[in-house]
């Protein structure tokens, strides 16, 4: 499936607030709303569209502390790196995990409440994983940009 702009146009507005109505989008794009409907079905079968979700504000649910982790594994069989990776998807302080190249093996996106509460997931989650080799840690300080949405390349870029 080949998007076209006005696919683009669509994504980037549902990706802006997806609880626009289809009206609302249908004047956006200048198309019929069951015309917008078809596009956005289209885009969920074809898999543009994972899913909708509302985000949350992290300081309004005392989660306001955020920390990047490095991790590096003992070695790099391929039974360290899938127990490894089993393991880190079931700690919900961990919101985001990337195997990643360079001197650290994972990086992960880690929110708590506070400082104590990074240490006692450090201490009685994190490093009780088998073959962790070390770690390093990185609180954030201010966030300067934090968006969920990723920009569409078209034509007349105008939103």
């Amino acid at each position: 499936m080949v998007l076209d702009d006005i696919d683009k146009r669509l994504l980037e507005y549902l990706q802006h607030d997806s609880k626009q109505t289809n009206k609302e989008l249908s004047n956006k794009l200048n198309l019929s709303v069951t015309a917008v409907y078809e596009r956005i079905k289209k885009l969920e079968r074809g898999g543009y569209i994972d899913k909708y979700v509302a985000l949350v504000n992290k300081e309004n649910v005392d989660k306001g502390f955020v920390t990047f982790c490095h991790v590096r594994l003992l070695q790099h069989s391929q039974e360290y790196v899938i127990k490894f990776e089993k393991e880190v998807t079931n700690l919900k302080e961990v919101l985001e995990c990337y195997h990643i190249s360079g001197d650290y093996d994972y990086l992960l996106k880690v929110l708590v409440k506070d400082m104590q509460a990074f240490r006692e997931f450090m201490v009685k989650k994190l490093t009780t994983i088998n073959h962790i080799g070390s770690t390093h840690s990185m609180f954030v300080i201010n966030e300067v940009k934090h968006t969920t949405a990723i920009t569409m390349s078209y034509e007349n870029n105008h939103i």
